[in-house]
């Protein structure tokens, strides 16, 4: 038996609605990006949705907008994908990088300690569709003494009037905070639609715009689309009606729009994510944690707590006592029996360009030692009862293979 990893969830719905994009004769950014921005705000509540082609596009774009550059500080886990810091260093800043907890998620306590008068953005990570502790990170940016220390030096921080919570999260849509859903946890959140997340539109991603009252979300979603258009005052749709074709360049922007054709995916997707692919996801996570929470090697990731409910995209599984090098046997192990399987993520202080600039992993212990421990197993839709069995006896022979025989 061969089970991939992560392919995409294709079915008729999704050709017809790219098939329908096609024959509309427009592919570029229009009506069908704007129908899945509704639908993002249906999903989360947020109150303005925006389109973009990737998160990191969208996070390089939230942090120009509010404004970070040289000299500026964002704290970051540790433990995450790169573009989280790669974001950061695009703009110019520097990320601060700080340990994450035994779940995967950023350690709240860290980021205190972390905080200087040179911080703009904290950047906590969803892991694996389980949501960060939001509740207290939010009450540290808001502590008295935290905002004092707090120096604005654009327009966009001195409105806030303290530093921004940016949430990563890439991997969280559709999850859960004390029944706050992902996208209204913070004051940004940004979700990947890249081809292996829960909703996909092959590349991209969207950006949940939920600011204080001091802001006027209508109008910082009007000008952030403006940043995803080269600072142009009109999309290419409004330009080719008739009469539309003066506009005007405001800023320096960036050209990160997603198309037509990308969103078309994407909501053919959304439209059927509560009632179909999300609980799909889940019935795959709850027959992993059933044959694994029998086995006393295995550390099972969290899937719902009293303040959390995961959203499923990874299956991250822990092995007890087990050293890197045997992780890795483990894994060519089961991939000689067929299943594909990976590991989130590569602490970034192991990696050659944070190395480079002076991280080291030795700061970081929870980190690496969730890292040298984890196997993500394959976890989507598609997969049916037997392959999952089929999986979970690969990794127990994997286990027996390298760890007792």
């Amino acid at each position: 038996m061969t089970i991939p990893f992560s392919p995409p969830y294709v079915d008729q719905d999704i050709i017809d609605e790219v098939v329908d994009t096609l024959q509309s004769g427009w592919i570029t950014t229009g009506p069908k990006v704007k129908a899945l921005e509704k639908e993002v705000v249906k999903l989360t509540g947020c109150p303005e949705a925006l389109c973009v082609n990737s998160w990191t596009s969208g996070a390089i774009l939230i942090l120009k907008w509010f404004g970070v550059g040289p000299g500026d500080e964002v704290i970051v886990p540790a433990y995450t994908y790169s573009a989280t810091a790669l974001s950061v260093l695009h703009c110019g800043a520097t990320p601060v990088m700080v340990d994450v907890n035994v779940d995967f998620t950023i350690d709240p306590d860290k980021i205190k300690a972390a905080i200087t008068e040179r911080t703009k953005v904290i950047m906590p990570v969803d892991i694996a569709g389980l949501m960060c502790d939001y509740g207290t990170i939010n009450d540290i940016v808001n502590e008295v003494a935290i905002k004092k220390i707090f120096k604005p030096t654009s327009e966009k921080q001195q409105q806030l009037g303290r530093i921004l919570v940016l949430s990563d999260a890439a991997h969280s849509v559709g999850a859960s905070y004390k029944g706050i859903q992902s996208g209204v946890a913070t004051d940004i959140t940004i979700f990947s639609f890249h081809a292996v997340k829960n909703i996909t539109t092959a590349e991209g991603g969207v950006i949940c715009i939920n600011l204080p009252s001091d802001f006027d979300t209508a109008e910082e979603y009007k000008l952030m689309r403006i940043w995803t258009l080269n600072g142009q005052t009109k999309d290419a749709f409004s330009k080719s009606q008739s009469g539309g074709w003066k506009y005007d360049i405001l800023f320096a922007g960036l050209k990160v729009n997603m198309p037509d054709l990308c969103a078309a995916v994407g909501l053919a997707q959304i439209k059927k994510y509560d009632n179909n692919l999300l609980l799909e996801r889940e019935r795959v996570a709850k027959q992993y944690e059933l044959f694994f929470r029998q086995k006393a090697w295995a550390q099972l990731p969290i899937l719902e707590d009293q303040n959390r409910k995961s959203c499923y995209h990874l299956y991250p599984l822990r092995i007890n006592q087990i050293s890197e090098i045997q992780r890795d046997q483990m894994i060519d192990f089961i991939s000689s029996l067929g299943v594909a399987v990976n590991v989130h993520f590569i602490p970034m202080p192991m990696l050659t360009l944070f190395k480079s600039l002076d991280y080291q992993i030795s700061n970081y212990p929870v980190a690496f030692d969730n890292y040298s421990r984890e196997i993500s197993l394959p976890i989507y839709p598609q997969l049916t009862t037997e392959e999952i069995e089929y999986v979970c006896e690969a990794i127990a022979q994997a286990y027996q293979k390298i760890m007792v025989s």
